[in-house]
Parts: C-alpha cells; structure tokens; sequence
C-alpha cells in the first residue's frame, strides 16, 4: 500500500471485523498529525515540557505536552463513532465516548515525556480493543495496536496481528508506506538497560548483563554495545530496524517491585506489534498477553524486544 489510508480502506473491506479498529486508527494518525505539528513549532512560550497540574493516573508528573497529546488524541476519537470508549494514562477514569461503538482505544498519549525539552524522540503509544469484552480484558484481545515517533521523522509502526507496517508522515500531512519489510534482525550486538540502576536489579538480570559487558573475553564472546535513550517507542523504532534488546526490569528500590512499564498502555501494544515477527519474542509478567489486566493501573515486571533469549525468570 501506497499510504496508511489504503491500507485501512483494504483492511477494512476485506475484513469488516476490524473496520472499527481501522476507523479508530485513521484518528489517531489525525491526532498523530497535529501532535507532530505542535512539537515542531518553535513556541517559547508553549513550555511543553513544563509539569503541568497533578500526577497522572500513575503518579507521574504530567507535563504540559502530555495533557496537550491527551486533549486532541480524545478529541479526534470522538469524531469516531466506531469508538465506545478512550482510556488514557493521563486520566483517571475512562472516557466514554459512543454509545454504540465496538472498540476501545487505550492509549500513552505522550510516551517518554521526560525527554520532551532535550530534542529527543516522543511518541504516542495506542492500543485497539473489542468494547464487548469491557474493560477487564486479556491483551490478547487486542485487534490493532502500534505507536508513532515524533524525531527527525514522524513515524508510524502498526500491527493488526499478522504483520507489522512502516509509515512516515510526508510534507503532504500523509503516512506513506515506507516499503520497509518490518522484523527484528537476528544479528545483534546491542542492549537497552538503565545501566544506572544496577546495584537494584535481581540477580538474574545482573548476571545477563554482566554476561554481555564481558565482550568477547566472556561467556557470550561477543562485544556488545549500550543504548538508552529512556523513550520506549524511541528504543522500540531501533531494535524494529537494526536488532537487540530492550529491558525495563522491576528492582529493589520502592515503588519499583512491580516494574514501571504499563500493561494497557506500553506493554501490550508493543508485544503485539512483535508477536508476529516470528523470530522474536515480546514477554512480560507470566504469559505472553494472557494475564488479565485492571486499566490504569498495572503494570508488568519487564519487556524484552529481542531474538537472542536471555534466561530469565520472570
């Protein structure tokens, strides 16, 4: 396909189960437009990446461009009547949006929003679930999901479970194919930890990255390289495109015994954009997208992208 509204309109018609999921995305790539639009806009006055308000509903601060993404993601998806209902990390209760709708969009309207002041890559996260099963569900259920980058390129990765498609934004406000066959090479020397918090982390994560610290002298005889850029869907573009690994491990330090990242919101789109590039594995918690899931608030001990399994128990 030629760009992402092709795509959706073939989708759609050859399955109309999930013309509602292909609805809900072609708003959230207008979200995704407009989003783009305002962070590349010089605006001193804008100060996107000033706290803003209280903490979400996960407690962190929110900053101005958070609320901002959360505001216009919400209002393009009411334009959607296909949308039952928007779960936001950045708000405390579900917003209900149509009553007839089929789908509900859960999504991190501004992931890696630290980095927001620094010129470094933000995205929005977004995952598409059957409004049916309400709102305990498995990630299993997911129908779509997928996440856009805001960096040198607005950029779009998107799965409706059977393969995974590239799309960037062009001068024309349009995602156009990238023609980029997506997977995750198997060729990899890199790893994605905050190597800071070292002395917190369990036993089993120290010993793998100590394995891979050891270069070519240790036990995996080859020299590795580490990246950390602390914006998932930024570590997340890199290990689609050229390999490694990705882990956010829960540790010893308070508040952190059962992870950082967020099952509805991080998690489980990012799994199931890898779940289909079969050399891969996505695995956190227990089961891979088979544990059930409170919106809002839970959150999974760690997430790998990666191809070369480490041993961990999890």
């Amino acid at each position: 396909m030629s760009h992402l509204s092709a795509m959706l309109e073939s989708i759609a018609s050859k399955e109309p189960a999930k013309a509602a999921a292909c609805e809900a995305i072609a708003g959230l790539a207008a979200a995704a437009v407009s989003i783009a639009a305002v962070i590349r806009q010089p605006n001193a006055g804008a100060a996107l990446g000033a706290i803003r308000g209280s903490a979400n509903a996960d407690g962190d601060d929110q900053k101005a461009l958070d609320v901002l993404a959360d505001e216009m993601i919400e209002a393009a998806l009411a334009d959607v009547p296909a949308v039952a209902a928007y779960i936001s990390e950045e708000q405390d209760d579900a917003v209900q949006l149509h009553d007839h709708g089929t789908v509900i969009v859960a999504s991190d309207p501004l992931d890696g929003s630290s980095n927001i002041d620094t010129n470094v890559s933000v995205g929005t996260i977004f995952s598409i679930l059957p409004a049916a099963a309400g709102a305990l569900q498995p990630g299993r259920n997911q129908l779509a999901a997928g996440f856009f980058v805001y960096g040198p390129q607005t950029t779009l990765l998107v799965s409706f479970g059977k393969a995974v498609a590239a799309f960037q934004l062009g001068d024309d406000g349009v995602f156009h194919d990238m023609g980029w066959a997506v997977t995750i090479p198997s060729d990899t020397r890199e790893f994605a930890i905050n190597a800071s918090n070292m002395r917190h982390w369990r036993p089993d994560v120290a010993g793998y990255i100590a394995d891979c610290l050891g270069g070519e002298a240790g036990p995996r005889k080859v020299n590795f390289n580490m990246r950390w850029i602390g914006s998932l869907v930024a570590d997340a573009w890199r290990i689609f495109r050229r390999g490694g690994i990705f882990l956010y491990p829960s540790d010893a330090r308070p508040g952190y015994e059962a992870g950082r990242l967020r099952l509805v919101y991080e998690a489980n789109p990012v799994a199931f954009l890898v779940y289909p590039l079969h050399n891969c594995v996505a695995r956190y918690s227990r089961r891979h997208q088979q544990v059930d899931l409170l919106f809002a608030i839970q959150r999974c001990h760690t997430l790998f992208l990666y191809n070369d399994l480490p041993h961990l128990a999890l």
